[in-house]
């Protein structure tokens, strides 16, 4: 079945809309039909992106909050569920990354990372899907990472908010597969975004550099294709890149070998 036809007409839900792989998938889903919904903390970012798809902005509504700060949530769940009356994809693309050793990590920069990977995540989720359930449709997703398969320098509290969306989600799918709800976990590798642009270091500022790894990765656009693919397949887990998620194979069959060569990987 073709894009065009699959996500004509659905409403779709994605944070993170402001830019890199969120961004994408704004513009790709309104170029298949879609009205989208787009998040983020940026306001004048997601603006932006409205406004560059010039005769079909009027698809894209922006809704700007904070995943650090869900207080009100639900209320502003309520107000899309009144405009659209129904939420047909969610994709939670919104996050932050780490650039500081776990001995650099003081716990309020944990909590930090949590409530904005995870917590921010599970509250977004959790507010919609009892719209979901009501409605008896839906498909759920969270983005992870492949450091959320296993662990890497400098990512402690980034790579554990990742692990923690795993054992959510899957949850998830395995509760409301009989509402006819479907889960799944977006794991990219490298794509090249601005997310090592805004990790955050020991001290709370953003690292302001582009990595090495990043810069080599895929496109957004790129990644968004294979995210839309994804989730045409009804995938569990959609993984996203190039050659580096062999290191996923890696590490689950020959986990010996993946601690050497993790062992020896440029951690930024």
């Amino acid at each position: 079945m073709k894009s065009e036809r699959y996500f004509n007409g659905k409403i779709v839900w994605i944070t993170g809309g402001s830019s890199g792989i969120g961004e994408a998938l704004v513009k790709i889903f309104v170029k298949y039909g879609a009205t989208v919904i787009a998040s983020s903390n940026d306001a004048a970012g997601l603006e932006r992106v409205k406004n560059e798809c010039a005769e079909i902005k009027e698809n894209i509504h922006c809704v700007h909050f904070d995943l650090a700060d869900t207080s009100g949530i639900e209320s502003i769940v309520c107000e899309q569920m009144k405009e659209f009356g129904k939420i047909d994809f969610l994709i939670n693309i919104g996050g932050i990354s780490q650039r500081a050793a776990i001995t650099e990590t003081n716990m309020w920069l944990e909590r930090k990372i949590f409530e904005i990977n995870y917590f921010g995540t599970v509250a977004l989720t959790k507010a919609i899907l009892p719209y979901m359930i009501n409605q008896k449709s839906g498909h759920i997703l969270a983005t992870s990472s492949i450091s959320g398969r296993f662990g890497f320098p400098l990512r402690s509290a980034y790579s554990a908010s990742k692990q923690a969306l795993h054992g959510f989600i899957e949850t998830l799918y395995l509760e409301n597969k009989a509402n006819n709800i479907r889960a799944s976990v977006i794991i990219p590798g490298r794509v090249k975004t601005s997310i090592s642009m805004h990790a955050l270091t020991s001290s709370g500022q953003e690292h302001g550099k582009l990595d090495d790894g990043q810069a080599k990765g895929i496109t957004p656009e790129k990644a968004a294709i294979q995210i839309i693919k994804g989730i045409k397949k009804n995938k569990r887990e959609i993984l996203v890149g190039s050659g580096e998620l062999m290191m996923l194979h890696i590490r689950r069959y020959l986990p010996w070998l993946f601690f050497r060569i993790a062992d020896k990987i440029k951690s930024t």
